[in-house]
């Protein structure tokens, strides 16, 4: 489960950073798709919400169990 996570939020760091260099290669003379950065971010956006739904159906399966401070402590 942990490096399910790990994958999911190295695969959004990796689209992050697609976007970014999409963005900066903008200015120069580029022969390909104009919205590729567009692209990138829609992945990433697509990524995270994926993420989100994943981490949500684990906790009402029981197969993530939340921590921390109890509640009315």
């Amino acid at each position: 489960m942990k490096y399910l996570v790990i994958l999911f939020f190295l695969a959004i760091l990796g689209s992050l950073g697609g976007a970014l260099f999409y963005m900066m290669r903008a200015g120069s003379a580029e022969s390909g798709r104009p919205n590729r950065m567009a692209t990138a971010l829609a992945v990433r956006i697509g990524l995270s919400v994926c993420l989100f739904l994943f981490l949500l159906l684990a906790h009402f399966l029981g197969w993530i169990q939340p921590t921390g401070i109890p509640v009315g402590q």
